[in-house]
């Protein structure tokens, strides 16, 4: 059974333009690896956008709380702000500026600017099915998925995470 994708709002600094296949295979010889399936299924319905349940559980701290931080947006594929493109938001761009580990894909935004973010890590990976990490103020990818459908089944809204 094809689980649902994540739900997301439109919003003009992270939703590309219609989503086709020809943008995803651009995107992964871009990038160099193959994009979950729930990554583009999520995409296919709002290409990039703001997160409408943003909290993710930890059980370990973060620079956020001792227990979740935040997800702002997750991060579309192709125009000017996807994260193959050659803008300041694309995930090479990001990755190089904010010193991430070199380990796969930023998907995400947090409300920190750049301080923290989500990952998906190929270092493991089979084909298309990289783990989701967080990756705090100390460079550290840590696993909270082992999918991008457990990620998305993961986020809850922010009254239930207080």
């Amino acid at each position: 059974m094809t689980k649902p994708w994540l739900p997301l709002e439109p919003d003009p600094l992270t939703t590309g333009p219609a989503l086709t296949r020809f943008a995803v295979e651009a995107a992964e010889r871009e990038l160099g690896v193959m994009l979950p399936a729930a990554y583009v299924r999520t995409l296919e319905h709002c290409n990039g956008g703001f997160v409408i349940r943003g909290v993710f559980r930890t059980a370990f701290p973060t620079s956020w709380a001792e227990d979740h931080f935040e997800v702002t947006s997750v991060l579309g594929i192709g125009g000017v702000f996807g994260i193959d493109s050659t803008s300041d938001t694309s995930s090479k761009y990001l990755i190089a500026e904010w010193e991430y580990p070199e380990i796969g894909i930023v998907i995400a935004h947090t409300p920190s600017g750049g301080h923290d973010t989500v990952m998906l890590d190929y270092r493991e990976a089979a084909p298309g099915q990289p783990c989701v990490v967080y990756v705090d103020e100390d460079r550290v990818p840590r696993k909270i998925a082992e999918s991008f459908d457990e990620f998305a089944a993961g986020l809850t809204d922010a009254l239930r995470a207080e």
